[in-house]
């Protein structure tokens, strides 16, 4: 029963840390606009949120070849949390040059100050969604 209540915390936390995840990269686009050669960097949020699910939702009994924990309930060895740089430094795509520039620099302000702003607003509603939960969740375990 605790499984059912947690797993949707699960999957907002995991697109929590996503959000936050992509907005450090969008903002590393933002802060080299100006340098030569700079090729912008992007993440595409489905299908990193669909993989972090699915290393987390393990059968019960099956090994997870990532940990190499035979249990769900093991903690896992790595140190690293699904949407961490490191596990996402190379499953980073380049993002699509709309104008050539003469530098050979790919970043689009316009666009990367989109992307930042809808990012920002869908990490602000998957946090309050988060928080939410939570609060539901506290007041039924407190019977009010």
């Amino acid at each position: 029963m605790l499984d059912k209540m947690t797993n949707q915390l699960n999957f907002h936390s995991n697109a929590l840390i996503l959000r936050g995840e992509r907005q450090r990269i969008i903002a590393s686009n933002i802060a080299n606009a100006d340098t030569p050669g700079y090729v912008g960097r992007d993440m595409h949020f489905t299908d990193a949120l669909r993989e972090a699910n699915a290393a987390g939702s393990q059968s019960p009994g099956a090994a997870n070849p990532q940990t190499g924990a035979t249990s769900p309930r093991h903690i896992p060895l790595s140190s690293t949390l699904p949407g961490s740089s490191s596990s996402t430094d190379n499953k980073l795509g380049y993002t699509v040059q709309t104008q050539p520039s003469l530098d050979k620099n790919t970043v689009d302000m316009d666009r990367e100050r989109a992307n930042f702003t809808d990012n920002a607003v869908r990490y602000e509603a998957t946090l309050r969604f988060l928080n939410g939960q939570a609060k539901t969740m506290l007041s039924a375990i407190q019977g009010q």
